[in-house]
């Protein structure tokens, strides 16, 4: 394929240096971006033709959601046929199209990988489960009942019930963490490993430059089914019988990072490709740390530490920054406040007089400055709230088992607007859509904001220019400063200079005075704008922040 230099100004055309590290990545969730053939489900085609825009913003690469053929009830993520793509999505000349352009316009291309579960419709599953000797017979987890019928454990599902489902072919109970139609693959099984890590070769032979794997910490369990102890966590903060317990042993188990080793082994056969794991759990960092661990594993991980936060607050944000010291060994940290799983950001933490709109800038102004790679995930940099779903509306299994005790994760993935006045604002030409459009989303489009200098798409365009100009804020060390509660301050630093990076996460003013070598500091972004060269105030108004150089810099 033939490179060139992107729109952005980074050369991604090497595909040997550790292009990754730092870059910006931009979540596409497909059936939500964009459809080209009017029936209501956006598809492959319109990703190529929405590149042009990701690429504007400044983006170094884009994360795509699945896409492989699937019956959809988990949408995507209940995978029939790993090398396979959903006719609703498109074919491989529309999947090659991407590639391709995405590769001209300087953007990387990283695809999901789902190792700990198929569809029970996967031609594995299937064979599988005819009896108990045939060849692919443990390339799921089953289990004999117990005396009296009951599940082999007490291990529940992440979307409610027991995780265990009785199949009348195998005369076994299946483990599913999952919906029941998600078996879990028995990843201890190397030759379950082998047909993973052709898969892996597949798509890498295919063009891409990277994986996002999901829910990796489940891909392994207890041999020995032990029970899992309770978490004794109150009532008022349980949604499911998932929440009642120490996941100890349907997850987590300590051989996932030998199977790790080896996914990175033939990762490594194709050079500058890219690896994030997902990393979900109440306390995911000792997981995190050892699938990144001592650059033989993967590169990078996020977790959860803001997906589901219901306050942005500077003490939680200084507690997983302090957990990525850059120590030897230690991986790459990546960072997302919004993705397809969670409720979007925007809604969650808007607090007191501050708006949308400048919760918003101050979260991406936020996110833009963290060590590690930042995840946009579409339409944030639009500033889209949770979009309104209603409950006859709702497709999310999770939201309409949990209706109403949770916003649901249909609301972070209603369609993209791309032109305010067109039908279904741009996304679709269908009359009715795979879920309807929040109409105030519509004021948002694209075109509404695309040539406007004080839009939320124009303050994220700037400020990843700006953020592109500052090495130390794009790969550069962290040192926290101290400040009062409610303010997070840190700097930046690598050869090139020192960027102070200062935020107060509250409701209320509050005065803080930056270290003596940024007495004289300008701005060079706040939650406002980007680029005015303003003086510190020393007082911070409430849900406030900034980036300043030394004027030597």
């Amino acid at each position: 394929m033939n490179e060139m230099r992107p729109v952005n100004g980074k050369d991604l055309s090497t595909t040997t240096d550790e292009w990754w590290r730092g870059a910006v990545i931009y979540q596409i969730y497909p059936r939500s971006f964009r459809d080209t053939n009017a029936d209501g489900i956006g598809d492959l085609r319109g990703i190529a033709d929405g590149l042009d825009y990701v690429a504007s913003l400044g983006v170094d690469g884009i994360w795509i959601s699945p896409f492989f053929t699937s019956p959809m009830k988990d949408f995507g993520y209940d995978v029939s046929d790993y090398c396979g793509i959903d006719p609703s999505f498109g074919d491989f000349d529309d999947f090659d199209r991407i590639i391709d352009k995405a590769h001209k316009l300087g953007l990387k291309v990283i695809i999901d990988q789902v190792y700990s579960h198929t569809s029970d419709e996967h031609d594995w599953f299937a064979a599988s489960r005819k009896d108990r000797s045939n060849a692919k017979a443990d390339w799921y987890v089953w289990a004999d009942a117990k005396p009296d019928g009951s599940p082999p454990s007490n291990w529940q599902s992440v979307f409610g019930g027991s995780a265990w489902q009785w199949d009348g072919p195998r005369k076994q109970y299946y483990l599913h963490n999952f919906l029941a139609s998600q078996p879990d693959l028995n990843v201890h099984n190397p030759e379950v490993q082998d047909a993973l890590l052709e898969v892996t070769k597949f798509w890498l032979d295919r063009g891409v430059d990277g994986f996002r794997i999901d829910a990796l910490n489940f891909a392994m369990h207890d041999p020995e089914f032990r029970d899992n102890p309770p978490s004794h966590a109150p009532m008022d903060a349980v949604t499911r019988p998932f929440d009642m317990q120490i996941k100890q042993f349907n997850q987590s188990h300590e051989d996932i990072p030998l199977f790790i080793e080896r996914i990175r082994q033939t990762i490594d056969q194709y050079p500058g490709r890219f690896t994030v794991a997902e990393v979900g759990g109440p306390d995911p960092l000792s997981e995190m740390k050892a699938f990144t661990a001592d650059g033989k594993r993967l590169d990078s991980a996020y977790n959860f530490d803001f997906l589901y936060a219901p306050k942005l607050t500077a003490p939680a944000v200084r507690r997983s920054l302090m957990q990525w010291p850059g120590e030897a060994g230690e991986g790459w940290p990546s960072w997302a406040f919004s993705n397809h799983d969670a409720p979007r950001a925007v809604t969650r933490w808007v607090s007191g007089d501050a708006s949308h709109g400048q919760i918003a800038r101050l979260s991406m102004l936020l996110l833009m400055a963290l060590r590690g790679n930042p995840i946009i995930y579409q339409g944030e940099e639009l500033g889209l709230p949770q979009g309104h779903v209603a409950f006859e509306d709702l497709q999310d299994p999770e939201a309409i088992t949990n209706w109403p005790h949770t916003l649901g994760r249909d609301g972070a993935r209603t369609p993209m607007p791309w032109e305010a006045k067109a039908p279904q604002a741009g996304f679709s030409n269908a009359n009715r859509t795979w879920l309807k459009l929040d109409q105030t989303h519509a004021e948002l489009a694209i075109d509404c904001q695309r040539e406007d200098p004080s839009s939320m798409a124009s303050y994220t365009r700037d400020l990843l220019a700006q953020r592109q100009a500052l090495t130390a804020v794009v790969s550069g060390d962290l040192e926290l400063l101290e400040t009062p509660e409610n303010v997070l301050a840190f700097i930046r630093t690598d050869d090139a200079g020192r960027v102070l990076c200062a935020f107060n996460l509250s409701d209320n003013p509050c005065d803080w005075a930056p270290p003596a070598e940024f007495a004289h500091a300008k701005t060079v972004a706040n939650q406002r704008q980007v680029g005015s060269p303003d003086p510190i105030n020393a007082t911070m108004e409430g849900w406030s922040g900034y980036w300043a150089m030394t004027t030597g810099q």
